[in-house]
This record gives structure tokens, sequence and C-alpha cells, in this order.
């Protein structure tokens, strides 16, 4: 209930934004008027290969796997087809940016998905972290190359120089999480040090919040289990290194076309130079539309990454003109690539399936 309550007041705010912006929205429709329907053409194949740079993440994985543990030959995976590689990919972008969690959807319904190429609960769920891993790491040194382009060139009004030094240390907090999380699942005393912790914090604030009528949460055992799971797919990793490369140098790769996305959008208005401000910006925006409850973040991620640009200097009308164009190209080619192959997908699961996949999903949520 408080979700939607949230959500609700969200969106009001967002309307009471937009109406006292209506003048730069009205600017940002000129702007639009200015596209180059060519330029922006090139989104098409731009996000054919986004959406196959994260395909290849997983079954780049899964073949390593299969290579260096010297198991039976994995069928599935070493024989994929190129179209069947870009058919899932486009299931596993439509899951995980428009389908609402739960059900038939989420870690569970990829989980599910992989298992005919030879990949097990464990490992899809670690290959599912890791790939969230790699995307941010790349995108936070991304923020981190473009604040230092803006540094050097001084293109940003001087007195807003702030900004980018409070983003710089969002960027670095983000990236030092992520080597705590790995220092953690790499030792299983330190999952029984976190498991312990973590289930303890968040039941007393669960606790506290409800006023009592909710005593838990999480169950220590459980987040432990999931941990332990993650630490055998580490230490196997580990083992193998080489395994990690391929899905690492696809994540870099993913990670530059999901920001290019924008910056075609841009230049398509005749404004390529802002790219810099585009990667600052969407470092903020992706924070903010991971806090919202609204779906996809909506509002505060376009808001957040407006209100950042129009800092460094780019025309509030032109970064929402840019910004809004692109939030919706990608939502329009997810939704038109994914959503036939998903519901044929979903048509061929079973009763027995299904339960698994929710109760995975269930079991991800209750300790993620």
């Amino acid at each position: 209930m408080f979700r939607k309550i949230l959500s609700v007041v969200t969106l009001l705010l967002l309307a009471f934004v937009l109406w006292n912006a209506r003048e730069e929205v009205f600017q940002a429709i000129d702007y639009l008027g200015q596209t180059n329907i060519w330029i922006i053409l090139l989104l098409i194949p731009e996000q054919l290969f986004m959406y196959f740079c994260c395909g290849q993440m997983f079954f780049s994985y899964i073949k390593a796997k299969s290579y260096t543990t010297r198991t039976k030959a994995d069928d599935g995976a070493q024989k994929l087809k190129l179209w069947t590689l870009m058919r899932i990919s486009f299931e596993l972008n439509f899951v995980n940016h428009a389908v609402p969690s739960g059900g038939v959807s989420g870690l569970g319904y990829i989980a599910w998905r992989l298992k005919p190429y030879g990949s097990s609960y464990a490992q899809t769920s670690f290959m599912y972290l890791l790939r969230y891993l790699i995307t941010i790491i790349a995108n936070q040194t991304q923020t981190l190359i473009a604040i230092t382009i803006l540094l050097i060139s001084q293109s940003f009004p001087a007195e807003n120089s702030w900004i980018l030094w409070l983003v710089a240390l969002s960027c670095i907090g983000v990236v030092t999480a992520c080597f705590v999380a790995i220092f953690v699942i790499s030792s299983k005393k330190r999952i029984s040090w976190f498991a312990k912790l973590v289930s303890s914090l968040v039941n007393w604030l669960v606790k506290t919040i409800t006023f009592g009528h909710k005593q838990q949460l999480l169950k220590e055992s459980d987040v432990k289990s999931y941990c332990n799971e993650l630490h055998e797919s580490y230490e196997e990793a580990h083992k193998n290194r080489r395994i990690l490369i391929h899905p690492i140098l696809w994540g870099i790769v993913y990670s530059f076309f999901e920001v290019a996305t924008y910056w075609i959008v841009a230049t398509s208005m005749g404004h390529f130079e802002i790219f810099p401000a585009i990667l600052v910006g969407e470092a903020i925006g992706s924070v903010f539309g991971a806090i919202l409850p609204t779906p996809g973040g909506v509002g505060g991620y376009e808001g957040s990454m407006v209100f950042i640009m129009s800092l460094l200097g780019v025309e509030i009308g032109l970064a929402t003109a840019v910004v809004v164009t692109t939030r919706m190209a990608v939502l329009i080619g997810t939704i038109t690539s994914g959503y036939g192959f998903y519901q044929h997908a979903i048509s061929t699961i079973g009763k027995k399936d299904k339960k698994d996949i929710e109760k995975l999903n269930s079991g991800h949520a209750n300790v993620g």
C-alpha cells in the first residue's frame, strides 16, 4: 500500500514539475522538430546490438565454463544459433525492464530460460549479479572519465563545479560497495558474519517501522544459504578466471551502448557535444530510478537526469527532449522486440515450472 501511495505522489509531483516547466517543455518540442530522422533510425541497429551484448554476457560465461570444467559438452550453448541468442536476449531485456517482479519474471524466469543451455540456478544467479556488477563498474568508470573531460575542458558553469565532485564521490562509493560485496562472498566466515548482521539490522528496522506488528523479514539461514551459493560460483570463477574475460568485455561494450543511445538522440538534434553531461546525468538518474517504486523509476530518473544536465550547462529544453525521447525509444524497443517472444516462451511453461520460477523469485526477493 505504501509503495502505491508513493507512486501516486511521485507522479503528482512529476505533473506539478512539468506544469511549472511548461515553457521548457514547449522548448523541448521545438528541439524534437529539428531532429534528423536518419540519425534517429540508427537506434534500431544500435539497440539490437546492445541486446546481443547482453545475451553474450550470459552465454559466453556458460560456454567458457563448459570448456574449462571439462564437463560433457554443453550442446545447447556450444551450438547456439545467432537468432536463438538474439531471441533470448530480447526476452531477458523485456523481463528485466517491462515485466513486474514476481510471478513468471525476474531471476526465476531467466534461470528457467537458461536451464536447457547448461546453466544451473546457482550459476545463473551468479551471472545475473555479475552482469549488474560489470555494468555498474563500467558505468561508474565512464562517468569518472566524463567528469575528467568536463573538468579539463571547463565546458560547464564554474559555479556548479560542486555537482561534479559530488557525482565523483558517488561513483567512488558505488564502486567501493561493489568490491566490498565481492570481499564478503569470497569468504564463508565473512558470509556468516554478513548474514547475521544484515538479517538482524533489517529485522530491527522492520520491527521498529511497523511498531512490532512484523517481527521478521529476513531469515539469517536464507541469507547465508543464498550467499553460500554465490560463494561456490565465485570460487569456481576465481579458480578459472579466464571464464570471466568474455563476459566482462561484453559487459563493457553493453554499458557503452546503453548510454550511447542518448548520444545518438542528442546527435540527431545537432548536439553531439553534450555526451559528457549525458554520462554524468545518467549516473545520477540511474540511482533515482533504482530507488523510486514507479515502473523503471519513471519520473525520478528523467527528472534528476535533466536537472543534472541543466546544471552542467545544457539547455533544459534540449536536456528534456534528449532524455524523454531516448526513454520513450528504449521503452518502445523493449516492448516490441521482447513481448512476443516472452509470451511464446511462457506459453510452454507447465504448472511445475511456473511454481519453481515463483519460488525462486520469492527466495531471491527475501534475501535481495
